[in-house]
């Protein structure tokens, strides 16, 4: 619940902030001298790519807590067998270890979007977002029936 309303405040800042931005593109527009008007173009192109980024990244997190809650649902969420250090962060060798199994699970049964997911969340452990992103992203593809792109 805290991560929720830690995104909805900080995108509601984003939100404000793409406003006070824009409005500042609309001024120089409207000063309309040689330099303020392609400036003022440039200005107004930084919400629109906010904005643009930050629909993007509700639509996957929508799209993965659906998959979560389905999982859930079926009791194919993973167990969380992780070994923590006292101060509480995830041993590297224990999320080594639960990696390699949910790799092995994903390349026994590639077109399963659960091992897909799962094996996200073991990324996720491993601290590699960049990646456990992609696998997310596949496991919703996989999911939803679309064309998985591979990269």
């Amino acid at each position: 619940m805290r991560a929720k309303v830690t995104y909805f405040v900080l995108a509601g800042a984003l939100v404000c902030y793409f406003v006070l931005v824009g409005s500042r593109g609309v001024l120089l527009l409207e000063e309309g001298t040689w330099i303020t008007v392609p400036f003022g173009i440039a200005v107004l192109v930084l919400p629109f790519i906010g904005a643009w980024f930050l629909w993007q990244t509700t639509q996957f997190a929508r799209h993965a807590n659906r998959l979560s809650r389905e999982l859930d649902a079926e009791g194919g969420l993973p167990v969380d067998e992780l070994v923590r250090t006292p101060s509480g962060r995830i041993d590297r060798d224990s999320a080594d270890a639960v990696f390699a199994k949910r790799q092995a699970e994903t390349e026994a049964s590639p077109d399963d979007w659960r091992s897909w997911f799962r094996l996200a969340i073991a990324y996720f452990d491993a601290r590699d977002t960049p990646r456990a992103r992609k696998a997310m992203q596949r496991a919703i593809a996989l999911r939803d029936g679309k064309p998985v792109r591979t990269s």
